[in-house]
């Protein structure tokens, strides 16, 4: 008989192995809800009740305790017909070693030897980029010797070049104190912890007390680590500072399976995010599901924030948390950003899957594509624009277009820009934008793309849409940049960009027609500015014209060939004086190659 108290069951089969492990406010009456006549269980509920042969339970003190002896019981046992962690991944982690003069490095180990570990990352590249700006700001250890400070006494080691260049304080000679060496640790650890926004008011505050004393050296040095830190943190995506700290949960189904997306944010900049996918083996309550994942997380990062922001509310409650559904403002955008990123990670299964048949591979990718951005329509027909200049000379762009996922070089096409003087990129990306679809729209109306990709970030996002709703497009195409510095997807009228999955086939779409229509137009350019060059040197020399200039390219096919000629050929061509200027100039020019 099961009381009516919150703990945790447990179902085993004939052979003594645990089947399905479930946690409950009430026990009595979650277990008799298996129980009842089969007709009302699904198919899968069913089949795994048909196999239990005991049941245990364990009584605890709250919901939120059941919850977490589920978690661990389910890692421990793995059962059949649980809801089962899919992401295999080992994320890494940021360590402050517990040495006596601490390092900073990314692990994917965690040892229980006293160091501390901040994470995780499910990005490689932004814990990179938090150990370069440490190391900008701090200059504290990178070798893995043993420093104490019996030694340093001993004077056992001696620095190595990164002391030499400033990179290092050298703990190791006892250049720096102990003292001063765990404050730039404990800084470390305020940024680690998301005090950015406070350690820029800290370094701005001391600034200020040096520039007062006359210090205008310290002062300087505290104004770089301030602007470096001002300089990361403007690359965070902040919702809003007045919003302080708090976790979102998002969650998307399929079929059996389930992606969520987590977020914390400290002072209101997202400082974690961490995608996790769920498989079903027997049909779940969403709430369930969610409160899963509430666990899992819990298990990663620790305590919750006092207040977690969700779609729905878990089945349980956890004591000092409060969930809530946001219905408008800041909380709903980010709870919007978060289900973005868990809808993303549903798409990115595809790559997990069998595709032995090309068409319906790539009819999978365009609806991964299609649904990450949002689109109405498959974009079976991807046009890309990228513009090409060297300091504004030979301005160019091109398109590119890829149709069924693949390209179709037939419909390439160049750009030579006509009415923009200089280099510049966001006036140049409307001209050609507005050509290449004035023409389409004249010529070919029904052959117009469904996705329109741009090479860049938010301004030549803005001007070709300027150009599009010049022509009453807007509406008939989706049109999106791709930013090459993070790999973000830019929308019109979206405030935060969408990061897609590196992995994910409809980030691969993206890049492959970014970079082909980068390749076409650096291809076009560089002929343009050989073409010109070639102009350059010849029509410098006196005497040298058009015509002339046409009849030696024809003859000897390059300008190094014409240097290099014999001044006795050349005169048989263009007479002998101009012969000699043309070697003479060309030679002096240092052009035979």
């Amino acid at each position: 008989m099961f009381p009516h108290s919150p703990g945790v069951y447990r179902y085993y089969d004939s052979e003594g192995n645990v089947i399905y492990v479930g946690k409950a406010k009430d026990l009595h009456k979650r277990v008799a809800q298996y129980f009842v006549p089969k007709e009302r269980l699904t198919r899968k509920t069913a089949i795994m009740v048909s196999k239990i042969a005991d049941a245990q339970y364990s009584v605890v003190d709250t919901e939120a305790d059941a919850l977490l002896l589920e978690n661990n019981l389910i890692k421990q046992y793995k059962p059949r017909y649980n809801i089962l962690l899919k992401d295999s991944k080992t994320y890494p982690w940021i360590c402050v070693s517990a040495d006596e003069f601490p390092k900073v490095f990314l692990t994917r180990r965690l040892v229980k030897d006293g160091s501390r570990y901040f994470g995780p990352y499910s990005s490689v590249m932004h814990a990179r980029n938090m150990l370069e700006l440490f190391s900008s700001l701090y200059p504290i250890r990178t070798c893995n010797n043993k420093i104490t400070s019996d030694a340093i006494m001993r004077h056992k080691f001696r620095p190595c070049l990164n002391f030499h260049i400033g990179k290092c304080k050298g703990c190791c000679i006892g250049a720096i104190s102990k003292q001063e060496y765990g404050r730039n640790i404990e800084e470390i650890v305020r940024l680690l912890k998301g005090g950015g926004r406070e350690m820029i008011q800290h370094y701005k505050t001391l600034m200020l007390e040096a520039a007062g004393k006359m210090d205008f050296e310290q002062a300087e040095v505290y104004k770089e680590k301030m602007q470096s830190l001002e300089k990361h943190y403007s690359k965070s995506l902040i919702v809003n500072t007045s919003m302080g700290s708090l976790d979102v949960f998002s969650l998307v189904f399929d079929a059996g399976e389930a992606f969520g997306n987590f977020m914390r944010l400290h002072d209101g900049a997202v400082i974690q995010s961490l995608n996790l996918g769920f498989k079903m083996n027997i049909e779940e309550e969403q709430s369930a599901v969610l409160s899963t994942f509430i666990s899992e997380i819990e298990s990663k990062f620790g305590k919750l924030s006092s207040e977690v922001i969700v779609p729905f509310f878990p089945d349980v409650e956890i004591d000092g948390v409060e969930f809530r559904i946001p219905v408008r403002g800041d909380k709903l955008a980010l709870l919007e950003l978060s289900a973005k990123n868990a809808k993303e990670m549903r798409f990115n299964a595809l790559k997990q899957r069998e595709h032995t048949d090309p068409d319906d591979f790539w009819q999978k990718v365009l609806e991964e594509l299609k649904n990450a951005l949002g689109m109405k329509e498959l974009p079976v027909h991807i046009e890309c624009f990228d513009n090409s200049n060297i300091q504004g000379t030979n301005p160019v762009a091109s398109c590119v277009v890829f149709r069924n996922g693949v390209p179709s070089k037939k419909d390439y096409r160049h750009f030579n820009i006509k009415t923009v003087v200089g280099a510049n990129d966001y006036a140049s990306m409307k001209e050609v934008v507005n050509r290449r679809y004035s023409r389409m729209l004249a010529e070919a109306p029904d052959d117009l793309p469904q996705l329109v990709v741009i090479d860049g970030g938010k301004g030549q996002l803005a001007f070709a849409y300027e150009a599009l709703a010049e022509l009453g497009l807007t509406e008939k195409l989706t049109v999106v940049g791709l930013a090459k510095r993070l790999e973000e997807v830019i929308r019109v009228g979206d405030p935060y960009p969408l990061f897609i999955d590196r992995n994910s086939q409809a980030l691969k779409v993206l890049q492959r027609i970014r970079d082909e229509a980068h390749r076409f137009g650096i291809t076009h350019h560089r002929n343009r500015r050989s073409k010109a060059q070639i102009e350059s040197a010849l029509r410098e020399i006196k005497g040298v014209g058009e015509k002339t200039e046409q009849r030696l390219i024809l003859h000897y096919g390059s300008v190094a060939r014409i240097a290099a000629a014999p001044v006795e050929e050349l005169a048989s061509m263009v007479g002998k004086d101009l012969a000699e200027r043309i070697h003479g100039s060309l030679s002096a020019d240092n052009l035979i190659s």
